[in-house]
């Protein structure tokens, strides 16, 4: 890794290529100071992940971002519960990627997609703390001249249990942090039956900023001499600008720069943001829309339907011979859905701050992952990674789209034109929502076989549309097979296992893609694989006059987890007694970025069509659970965004270009829409699973569901507002 970093340039591929190299081992680096190191009047750091204060005020550090999912506060839980430290003393802080980088990666990943915040750190964030607390034992048991052993830690304070002498984690934090780290396999983690912490209701640790208006989001970033830019690309993906007259509008107040960025985009540097912005809306552009200027949503619907019925498909899950038992079913059930583009739409639209010298360039950017920020930051800039670096700001709304670093690149690029000052770029709601990376479109056919008894003996699920990975990450493509297509569906995997027991399958997916790019949208494909299954489990349930509730019990006999869940939703929902007059109920549960989650809606249906969705009874099972305030706050945080989906959320193309521009032709859910939700964790221990995310994909399949149950009308393709559910 050394010799990569030392190069003269280092790009983005390249960077997390040796990013990731070094995450592989068990290389925890508690040994490993900050480089102003101790001793300079600064609070000792115990190791990398814990710095104590003279006031025992903790100081733990967490890489993953935070977006409103809660992150911070959760890993400085897990820390904090292996600490023994007093929680009323914690705060948090975001160690910088440029700093691990120069740490041989001390914090390890960075990332904050695919509901990995804790799930992929707890195990070594807990190490980094129990660690602490053995160096603070240590150094406590030095300084009496007694055994270690003969010590404990609790509450921030460390007693000599046979003579009960205290001390504090602030009083010997110092000599703490100039001993040898223990050796990781010497590490032994509490037992879950023994945590205090973890498993708790504990209040967030950024509530009262959030609250008061106090907490700065990377909109917010101010630096001395600062400009600020707006950019307008290409309407249409992949076109290019073909001219355009700076003149026309330099001379207007405040306007600094007008400049073009890469092939496709024009920015304007001004002294404020609405001076920048006003100005780009009065210069004339000249664009070259490039082959892609006549695609539409019904052209590339079109060639996704090509893909239901093509021969050339790649399986990503098959057991048996469904095409032989479907042939020779007793009864075969068919049904196509289909499901649209969609925005992120984050209430904070893309901006990033840059400042560019020869010698430096650094970043203030909210960002999903401040690794991968570092690495286009580096490329944009021509400079070596170790001259660069990012500071991870508050996020206003990630899902997913805060992945991608496009816009980090322009604020990169536009201030590399203007050298030493820093320039924030900030996109316009127009902007954001036209030049995203959209969830895929996709259409699925299903074909199932029952026999005499209704039993399902085969499925066929072809799955044709777009790969995020076609777009993303095209290296990982290997003979037309998109992984993360099959979310939910596997025949194994933490990510997503398919928990029906059918004798004969077959999962696979006929890749077309379109110009429009696909990108990681809060909870992924999961989210329509979960439509496209539960639903049509629905269909058949029906088909062979057997209760929703009862024909998925059969089916999930074998996958006792699934079924755990799924019989939590029934209980509490009282699926066995009758639901209110005029209230149906349906049903979903599904498996996903490592936990197995369930959901029964509640929704009623005037005569004149208007949906009301009273209740979503919700369970999941995310193997451990640190937070189960945070818990409840995600899931019913994820059923605004999926009922916002299944409800109104549709982007379309038209002449090459996005059609839907700001929230009044992309609404989402007002609060008087809003169901009840009732949450309910329920941990079976032994492993960890995400939150954020899975819970998002059972929302629209139960209502979906409830809403066949109420009116008998089978809703395949989204949003429900192009659908009446007048009855006839």
């Amino acid at each position: 890794m050394k010799a990569a970093v030392s190069r003269s340039k280092l790009s983005r591929r390249q960077f997390l290529a040796t990013s990731s190299a070094a995450a592989g081992g068990l290389m925890l680096g508690f040994h490993v100071p900050f480089a102003h190191a101790q001793g300079q009047g600064i609070s000792p750091e115990v190791n990398a992940w814990v710095v104590i204060k003279p006031d025992d005020t903790v100081v733990i550090r967490v890489a993953r971002a935070e977006m409103g999912q809660g992150t911070l506060t959760g890993l400085a839980q897990i820390v904090a519960e292996e600490l023994e430290c007093d929680w009323a003393r914690v705060t948090v802080e975001h160690p910088t990627p440029g700093a691990s980088l120069a740490r041989k990666r001390v914090w390890r990943n960075f990332n904050a997609t695919g509901s990995r915040g804790v799930r992929d750190s707890q195990d070594y964030m807990r190490k980094g703390g129990a660690a602490a607390r053995m160096m603070l034992v240590q150094a406590a048991a030095d300084g009496w001249g007694v055994a270690a052993a003969e010590c404990m830690a609790a509450n921030g304070v460390i007693t000599h249990k046979p003579s009960g002498r205290q001390t504090s984690f602030g009083s010997v934090a110092q000599a703490a942090a100039k001993l040898t780290a223990p050796d990781p396999a010497t590490i032994v983690l509490k037992d879950p039956q023994s945590w205090r912490l973890i498993g708790k209701r504990i209040a967030r640790l950024d509530t009262v900023k959030k609250t008061m208006g106090a907490q700065n989001y990377g909109i917010d970033v101010q630096l001395p001499g600062m400009l600020n830019a707006a950019i307008r690309d290409c309407p249409v993906f992949g076109g290019k600008v073909k001219g355009f007259n700076p003149a026309s509008i330099e001379k207007r107040p405040g306007v600094k720069k007008v400049v073009q960025v890469g092939d496709s985009a024009v920015a304007v540097v001004a002294d404020t943001w609405w001076r920048a912005k006003t100005a780009l809306e009065a210069l004339a552009i000249d664009w070259d829309l490039g082959a892609n200027a006549d695609a539409s949503t019904d052209s590339m619907r079109a060639k996704i339907q090509e893909g239901l019925d093509a021969k050339e498909a790649a399986p990503g899950n098959k057991q048996g011979d469904a095409s032989a038992t479907l042939a020779s079913a007793a009864r075969t059930v068919e049904a196509v859905y289909s499901y649209p583009h969609l925005s992120h739409a984050p209430l904070e639209p893309m901006n990033a701050t840059a400042r560019w010298t020869p010698e430096r360039c650094e970043v203030w950017v909210p960002t999903q992952n401040a690794e991968a920020s570092l690495a286009a930051t580096a490329e944009a800039a021509g400079l070596p990674a170790a001259q660069c670096e990012v500071y991870q700001e508050y996020l206003g709304g990630g899902f997913g789209r805060r992945a991608r670093n496009d816009f980090v690149s322009q604020a990169v690029a536009i201030a590399k034109m203007m050298p030493g000052t820093p320039i924030k770029l900030l996109w316009t709601r127009e902007e954001d929502m036209t030049h995203g990376f959209f969830h895929p479109i996709s259409q699925c056919k299903l074909r199932a076989g029952l026999d005499e008894q209704g039993n399902l003996t085969a499925l066929h699920m072809r799955i044709a549309g777009q790969s995020i990975l076609a777009t993303v990450a095209p290296q990982s493509i290997r003979n037309g097979l998109d992984r993360t297509v099959f979310q939910g569906l596997d025949q194994s995997g933490p990510e997503g296992t398919f928990g029906y027991d059918v004798p004969h399958l077959l999962i696979d997916h006929a890749m077309r893609n379109t110009h429009v790019p696909a990108g990681f949208w809060r909870g992924v494909n999961l989210n329509q694989n979960a439509i496209y299954v539960e639903c049509f489990i629905d269909e058949l349930a029906h088909a062979s006059k057997q209760d929703p509730l009862a024909f998925r019990r059969k089916l999930l006999a074998k996958s006792p987890k699934h079924l755990a869940v799924l019989n939590k939703v029934a209980e509490k929902v009282g699926w066995d007694t009758p639901a209110p007059s005029g209230v149906h109920r349906g049903l979903a549960q599904i498996m996903g970025f490592g936990s197995y989650v369930a959901a029964c809606a509640e929704v009623s249906v005037s005569d004149d069509g208007w949906l009301k969705i009273h209740r979503i009874v919700a369970a999941t099972d995310p193997g451990h659970a640190v937070n189960i305030q945070q818990i409840e706050a995600q899931v019913e945080g994820s059923f605004v965004y999926g009922l916002s989906a299944a409800l109104y959320g549709e982007i379309t193309v038209s002449n090459g270009a996005v059609v839907q521009k700001n929230f009044d032709t992309y609404p989402v859910m007002r609060i008087n829409d809003m169901p009840k939700v009732e949450t309910h964790v329920v941990p079976s221990g032994g492993f960890w699973g995400g939150v954020g995310e899975p819970t998002i994909a059972v929302a629209a399949p139960a209502v979906l569901n409830a809403i066949f149950a109420a009116t008998g009308k089978r809703i395949r393709d989204l949003p429900l507002k192009h659908h009446s559910l007048k009855k006839a």
